[in-house]
């Protein structure tokens, strides 16, 4: 049997390690370079013969469904397995849909990952067992809309600020409402929810953050178009007015999108923990925060999340760190118009 050149690119030098030992246990397999990151890989690609990729797709200076693209064009001889730890279906799916021959969750036996080199070196496609099931029962985001009760904006509204822990007066400011007319329309989302308290509505809308979400056809308010699949789209930005206005924008050209709000980065992460936004646009400056910083932890907890910073000062600097730190534009806020929101669109399903 033909000897199979193996890379492994792992940012964790004990789980190279792990991986170098389970592949020299088979006799064909030689690996022939180890690197920690996206640089080092796409640099060991460009110099090295290989027949196999194990590559963690969460590593420093490297975007995962980019680079298996490029990868799978430049050197489509190469199969490549992913050994991960993360077992996102859309993370996943994601990078399958890419080219990747295989998904190895790193939490399983090294006799399973043997197993899977094998069977992918054979022309065979490979995913851990423990995620079959959930691939098969994955749920799309319109589902998960159908399967919570319906609210009007103005409830989702003051769900949202109860999330924020704002209490009533507040809430009455915020809205221009006298705090009677919010004690009002609290009792009415109570029993929607079918809860009787704050705290219960808060537990509520913690299991439910779907309930948080508004359709692109409500925020355009436009005659109902068929799409092809719902997008998950989070907006953040700490202008309540903006992101209305964004949200209205999107709407129109993707009626079907699931649109989420925040106005705060803690906000921001308890939401893409939650829901796994395929896009999300991101103001550098939120109040005293630093947007750009929230980005790069946005691509920890959500790696397939698609990432525009928006800026009212598009300057220089900004847009170099914003470089870095993955995202797929940097926008001023001036000139997003219908046509580069649809470009932004297209990119992110694809």
């Amino acid at each position: 049997m033909p000897e199979t050149k193996v890379l492994i690119a792992d940012d964790h030098t004990v789980v190279r390690a792990g991986l170098r030992n389970a592949l020299e246990a088979l006799s064909n397999f030689k690996i022939v370079q180890e690197v920690g990151n996206g640089t080092e890989l796409m640099n060991a690609l460009a110099n090295t013969s290989i027949d196999l990729l194990l590559m963690d797709a969460s590593m420093p200076e490297f975007e995962p469904i980019s680079a298996v693209r490029k990868i799978k064009a430049e050197y489509p001889k190469i199969k490549i397995l992913i050994v991960s730890a993360y077992d996102d279906e859309s993370y996943v799916l994601g990078l399958l849909r890419a080219g990747a021959n295989g998904y190895h969750m790193k939490d399983q036996p090294l006799s399973d990952l043997q197993l899977a080199t094998q069977r992918i070196m054979n022309g065979d496609r490979w995913i851990s067992g423990n995620l079959i099931d959930r691939l098969i029962n994955r749920r799309t985001p319109t589902a998960q809309l159908s399967n919570t009760p319906w609210l009007t904006p103005r409830q989702r509204e003051l769900l949202r600020l109860i999330s924020q822990g704002v209490d009533n007066r507040n809430i009455a400011l915020t809205l221009d409402l006298s705090v009677k007319t919010v004690e009002n329309h609290l009792t009415a989302l109570y029993r929607v929810l079918g809860v009787d308290s704050r705290l219960k509505a808060l537990n509520y809308v913690l299991r439910h953050p779907e309930l948080l979400a508004s359709s692109g056809q409500e925020m355009a308010d436009s005659n109902p178009k068929e799409t092809a699949e719902a997008l998950t789209i989070l907006i953040v930005d700490d202008n309540a007015r903006y992101r209305q206005q964004l949200g209205r924008l999107i709407g129109k050209i993707y009626p079907s999108s699931v649109v989420y709000e925040a106005e705060s980065i803690a906000e921001a992460l308890s939401l893409s923990k939650q829901v796994q936004p395929q896009l999300a646009f991101i103001d550098v400056f939120l109040n005293d925060e630093d947007g750009i910083q929230f980005a790069r932890k946005l691509k920890t907890t959500s790696p397939l999340t698609h990432i525009v910073i928006i800026s009212a000062y598009p300057d220089r600097e900004f847009r170099k760190q914003a470089q870095s730190a993955g995202v797929i534009a940097f926008l001023d806020k001036k000139d997003l118009d219908k046509e580069s929101m649809r470009q932004i669109i297209e990119d992110a399903l694809q």
